[in-house]
């Protein structure tokens, strides 16, 4: 029977428990994503990667830390990272500058992480920019120079979840943007992850607390929000899907959406890397054409519409019934049948995992390279 590690799991305190290891080591588990409740100190946090590693060297070690209000851990010698749109704001100014202070804060962001054993984070953020009333593309055609008034970003955002977490609203000066902090990541030795395709930056609606719907056709989506998807195919090493519906393309959230994974962003877009969906816990993945899902369902129809692994969020909180119940139905599941393991999926996995040591802090603190990229950190 093939072996292939899906699941995308977290843990409830700042240790582990004898639950969390036993679900760690079972081989459906890929890894887990680490939140602000698992977090003390710089040490104690070293220390939790340190026994996850050593029980699963293969497991992911994640986090969302983008910078700005999204960002897990803030303090014992951490850097307050900007949110995103302050190097939009700063390609107003200078673009050239604005790529340096990108590539900086990624590999800051990254090597801080990795010298205390984090190997991934869910970053960066591809969402556009939108105002309350959408621009038409027509206000982004000119070529993207730093200080063109054709290339203003709006003030206020469509989407209160993105916000000041957005970029820019030009999708190419997202993806130079982007490109330049997924280079800061590589170099600290992390790979990255745009996020949310095909786009959340146009809804209002929070998919955390409801079913957000995108009512554009295809065409409108892939020549602006997914745009910097496919203009960054060749370097791009992972994508989260946005729980939100685009009724004129599917019915279904894009995450649960062969259309969206295989058509469009593997197809037309031409992505090889790894495909996470977001937190399947979340409002905006619980339902699908009106029927409710049950947690074990929502992760079989993401995996079968074409995402490689399945995040389950603070699902650990109440005693992680919910996370035994999806590992023994995906289990069930692979044993009857009614999902397939994939080869190529576990491949991406792997892929994701850091192929170099990381710095101790010390060291890292010490190194030239990341006092240089410090100095340009806005």
């Amino acid at each position: 029977m093939d072996t292939t590690s899906p699941l995308l799991i977290d843990i409830a305190g700042t240790a582990l428990s004898m639950d969390d290891r036993r679900r760690l080591s079972h081989p459906l588990v890929g890894g887990m994503i680490l939140f602000t409740r698992n977090w003390e100190s710089r040490a104690q946090l070293t220390a939790l990667t340190a026994d996850i590693h050593r029980l699963r060297p293969d497991l992911l070690i994640c986090v969302d830390h983008e910078g700005g209000r999204v960002q897990r851990f803030r303090s014992d010698g951490f850097t307050h990272l900007p949110p995103m749109r302050a190097l939009g704001d700063l390609w107003m100014q200078d673009a050239m500058r604005a790529q340096d202070a990108a590539s900086a804060c990624g590999y800051v962001l990254a090597a801080e992480l990795r010298a205390c054993g984090v190997d991934f984070s869910f970053a960066p953020v591809l969402d556009l920019d939108w105002q309350d009333i959408a621009p038409t593309l027509a206000a982004t055609r000119a070529a993207p120079q730093g200080g063109s008034a054709s290339l203003g970003r709006p003030r206020a955002s469509r989407s209160g979840v993105i916000g000041d977490r957005a970029l820019h609203a030009d999708p190419r000066v997202v993806t130079v943007l982007a490109k330049s902090l997924a280079h800061g990541m590589l170099r600290a030795g992390m790979a990255h992850c745009g996020k949310h395709f095909p786009g959340h930056g146009f809804v209002a609606a929070d998919s955390h607390t409801d079913v957000p719907i995108d009512r554009r056709t295809l065409s409108a989506i892939v020549a602006a929000d997914a745009a910097p998807y496919g203009w960054q195919r060749s370097t791009l090493t992972a994508v989260m899907a946005a729980h939100v519906v685009y009724p004129k393309v599917d019915p279904r959230p894009a995450g649960y959406s062969a259309r969206w994974l295989q058509a469009v962003l593997r197809g037309r877009l031409g992505f090889g890397g790894a495909v996470f969906t977001d937190d399947l816990s979340m409002e905006g993945a619980r339902h699908i054409g009106g029927q409710t899902l049950s947690p074990t369902e929502a992760v079989l129809a993401a995996l079968q519409a074409g995402c490689d692994l399945a995040l389950m969020c603070n699902q650990s909180l109440q005693g992680g019934a919910v996370l035994d119940e999806v590992i023994d139905g995906l289990a069930e599941a692979q044993i009857t049948g009614r999902w397939r393991p994939s080869a190529a999926a576990e491949a991406r996995r792997q892929s994701l995992l850091p192929a170099s040591p990381a710095p101790d802090w010390d060291s890292l603190m010490r190194s030239p390279e990341y006092v240089q990229a410090l100095a340009l950190v806005p």
